[in-house]
């Protein structure tokens, strides 16, 4: 920078809302100077900028330069023009000195936006440490200067000379070329006299001008700007930032015509549609030149292990409908966050991609990156670099697609498993709100075939949908965010099945309890389908099927035995369980209430206990028995209040097998049980859904569960992952009361042939009770498939037809099958469809006799539309 200038005026107000601009213009503002502080954390400071430029800086290159802790960004004519930030973490990310130009102003007022937090929140002492409620946030400079461009340009060629020494290989001759320039540079600049500066240029520009050969390597780079939709601050925060961000984007394209930007999450777009329209529409006439480009086709950038099979299809048909309908087109890649960055194609493809940009908090590429992007198109030595698009990328790898190494199974993840227990309350409304869906779809559809005058609540469904999307991103789920986003996420009879197989189960009824004395304090239940004896703690000290007398248990053990674990993680608190954990392994052994029956028998037994964690936490057990259940039931109430410890249940079993299977997302995989290789120990806290599975030949136990995803299995000891206690991003992570059920199922022959995936769908669903209208109330299915190995997963209307629903089936079982799917509703025509709903309009099926004919390969997913008659 060159000359300076100083401010007409500075005036500023505070407010601890996230006020729209035409508000906050009207407020009363306060004369504040260079060097004020103001906050606290979360607050908002707008400044009000009166500007005059020095006639004789006329024709020069002007900018304001302000500076301040916080995100900033400055308003001109009731638009947002321009970002200013300051990286306030560890060295120069972004530059805290912003400018936009005036050609043809001499006198003007800008306001200026500034958020009372940093890019990364505002951690106490570290980046992920809880946010610091009382942060002062400082004014440093605010001025306007004379910004030299050809010093900038310099700047430039110099540092990427250095950084072609730096980073090629200190053998090559490139690399020493680049080195000995960069020295000469020095050696002919005079920093004092401008006229110098062509000739260093000059000299820069010997290296730049000497081209690559044919077989150079081609990066196709893209501009993006990864903004978590929430994370160390809360989603209120995530649309201003998404603003700032993008608004410099657009800055950048005014100014680059070839820069592209790729940008994903449709949410973030419906943000900035709602509360920014007219940078939006910017983005849209960017979007329609194809330089904003719309990628990745879901809702958020989810997490992708703990969702349901049906939350990640619903992720790209609200995503995809929502670019469909704002931007004329789907997107054609899918983009996962934070996966492998390996490249096993290296060497055998020619083409590469690279994003560009900072990113997690916001920020964006800048113009320097572009500046020095400009350098590397074709410099030898370096890969050529050449601004690109999603689709141009693809195209010129589709060219090469033999050559491409191909991954088969479970791409795991080797950090982080500590996100598949923490913030456990954030996992069970997850599970409750994808069931709750489920079966208000199911139940409205059936309401629709039956009554005329039934509305289908699509619009309402849809919000509740799209909420329930947004708390899937990759760090709320996963519980490796704030306290503020967690309270974010927070908010006689007739019986209905809402799933397509019978079922014979207990309904909880209101009834007098039955309660027994137990002479030796442990014991026995059976209901001629299992038996199980508990000892006074609740620890199920025997487990068998009552027809073979199959023992599950193993010999000297006991299953149902919690374990708490010391857990302290390197860093990352919320992320991470580390190995040696397991070297602190204490069971709980304190009881606090012995075992005692709670309902002696009939259609339910069940029995209670209490044991101590520590002086600050206990755990509460009913252990049910139901009448021709073939699992025994736990319903946990723990009232947690630990630092850094972790809760387990262990069940030790008569099983031995190589491997353990886990449901995932419509279907199963198998993993080791043995810990051979350092890939099956990085194994040793894993991810599942409903249930995993433990088999032999003939014999088997599943341990099911409502609410729980962390899970292990090691030689034949199941383990569950129940509670954690990190501090960081969060103090009071999973601090305060729980309830959950799991249930353990031993069974003859594989999990396949004993139901499992059915009996773990029916704890997850339990039947629904309601007021019967009359005393004559006749059984109903509405629909059933005949295979135990196809379910029914979900049943909709259809998003673009009235009368249409759309049923949704996969095949669970791993293998090949035909069957048939029956119903009793009205149904005229059925048409296979894909996720998104897109009919094939080749691929009618038949209606039969039997219902619809449907065949499915291996974990297959089919979604039939189904036209109803009026």
């Amino acid at each position: 920078f060159g000359d300076t200038c100083p401010l007409v005026s500075l005036s500023c107000f505070q407010t601890p809302q996230r006020i729209p601009h035409d508000e906050a213009v009207r407020q009363e503002f306060r004369p504040t100077k260079v060097g004020d502080s103001f906050g606290p954390t979360w607050w908002t400071c707008w400044f009000k900028v009166e500007l005059s430029i020095p006639r004789e800086w006329a024709g020069k290159e002007v900018h304001l330069l302000w500076e301040s802790d916080g995100e900033g960004m400055v308003w001109r004519d009731a638009q947002p023009v321009q970002v200013r930030g300051k990286n306030t973490v560890s060295c120069a990310l972004i530059s805290g000195d912003f400018c936009f130009h005036f050609s043809h102003f001499y006198s003007l007022t800008v306001y200026v936006e500034v958020a009372c937090n940093g890019l990364f929140g505002a951690g106490k002492g570290s980046l992920i440490a809880p946010p610091d409620p009382d942060k002062k946030f400082t004014l440093n400079k605010a001025e306007l200067v004379v910004f030299n461009r050809d010093v900038h340009e310099l700047l430039v060629d110099f540092e990427i000379l250095v950084d072609m020494a730096k980073c090629l290989s200190l053998l090559t001759l490139r690399s020493f070329q680049a080195l000995y320039v960069a020295n000469q540079m020095v050696n002919l600049l005079d920093v004092t006299d401008s006229c110098t500066f062509p000739a260093v240029r000059h000299l820069a520009s010997s290296i730049f001008s000497q081209k690559n050969g044919e077989s150079q390597h081609t990066i196709h780079a893209m501009g993006h700007c990864h903004i978590d939709s929430a994370w160390l601050w809360p989603y209120e925060e995530s649309i201003r930032k998404c603003a700032r961000s993008w608004v410099t984007v657009i800055r950048l394209m005014e100014k680059n015509p070839e820069f592209t930007f790729v940008c994903s999450q449709a949410q973030q777009f419906e943000w900035v549609r709602n509360w920014y329209p007219g940078l939006y529409a910017q983005i849209q006439d960017y979007a329609k030149e194809g330089r904003f480009i719309p990628v990745g086709g879901t809702w958020v950038e989810m997490d992708g292990n703990l969702p349901s099979g049906e939350s990640m299809v619903r992720q790209f048909l609200q995503g995809q409908r929502f670019f469909q309908q704002q931007f004329g087109k789907l997107c054609s890649e899918v983009r996962m966050m934070k996966t492998m960055n390996n490249n096993r194609d290296k060497g055998r493809v020619n083409h590469s991609a690279a994003l560009f940009g900072f990113g997690d908090g916001g920020g964006g590429p800048t113009q320097k990156m572009l500046d020095r992007l400009k350098r590397m198109s074709d410099t030898n030595g370096l890969p050529r670099v050449q601004m690109s698009t999603p689709d141009r990328f693809f195209s010129m790898l589709e060219k090469e697609k033999t050559q491409l190494f191909t991954w088969i199974g479970e791409l795991f993840l080797e950090l982080h498993n500590g996100t598949y227990t923490t913030q456990t309350q954030i996992k069970k409304g997850n599970r409750e709100c994808e069931r709750i869906l489920h079966d208000a779809e199911v139940l409205s559809s059936f309401a629709l075939t039956q009554k005329n005058t039934f509305q289908y609540p699509s619009i309402k469904l849809q919000h509740l949908w799209r909420l329930l999307l947004l708390n899937q991103f990759h760090d709320v789920l996963p519980g490796s965010c704030i306290q503020l986003v967690v309270e974010d996420t927070a908010e006689s009879l007739l019986v209905l099945n809402t799933l397509p197989w019978e079922r014979t189960e207990v309904v909880s009824r209101t009834g007098a309890k039955t309660l027994g004395a137990i002479a030796d304090g442990s014991v026995t239940m059976e209901n001629g389908v299992i038996a199980a004896h508990l000892d006074s703690m609740g620890r199920v000290m025997s487990l068998r099927l009552v027809h073979s007398g199959r023992e599950s248990v193993q010999d000297g053990h006991c299953a149902n035995q919690f374990v708490i674990f010391d857990d302290v993680p390197l860093y990352w608190d919320a992320w991470d369980v580390m190995d040696y954990h397991l070297e602190t392994r204490k069971p709980i052994t304190t009881l606090l209430k012995p075992l005692e029956i709670v309902l002696a028998g009939g259609l339910r037994g069940s029995v209670k206990f209490s044991l101590q964690i520590s002086e600050r936490s206990v755990i509460t057990q009913e252990v049910i028995l139901d009448a021709m259940c073939p699992y025994l039931r736990f319903l946990t109430q723990v009232d947690w209040n630990e630092a850094h410890r972790f809760l387990k249940v262990e069940f030790p079993l008569q099983v031995r097998s190589m491997n353990a299977t886990y449901e995932i997302q419509l279907g199963h995989l198998q993993r080791p049980t043995h810990w051979n290789t350092s890939w099956d120990w990085a194994r040793f806290e894993v991810w599942s859904h409903k249930w995993m599975d433990l088999s032999e030949h003939g014999f088997g136990v599943a341990l099911l569960n409502d609410c729980k995803y962390g899970a292990s299995v090691h030689k034949n000891v199941m383990s569950l992952s129940l509670l954690r206690a990190p501090k960081s991003p969060d103090a009071t992570a999973d601090i305060g009361p729980h309830e959950f059920t799991y249930a353990v199922m031993p069974h003859r022959g594989s999990f396949q042939e004993a139901g499992v995936i059915h009996y773990a769908y029916n704890l997850n669903f339990p039947l629904h009770t309601v007021p019967a209208v009359s005393a004559q109330c006749p059984a109903w299915s509405a629909f059933s498939v005949h295979s135990p190995a196809v379910v029914l997963e979900t049943v909709k209307q259809a998003e673009d037809r009235l009368d249409g629903l759309v049923v949704r089936l996969y095949e669970s079982h791993g293998s090949t099958v035909v069957t048939w799917l029956q119903t009793s509703l009205p149904v005229k025509e059925a048409i296979s469809c894909d996720l998104l709903e897109r009919p094939d309009l080749s691929s009618h099926l038949p209606l039969e006799e039997h219902g619809l004919k449907l065949s499915f390969t291996p974990f297959q997913v089919r979604s039939v539309l189904l036209i109803l008659r009026q």
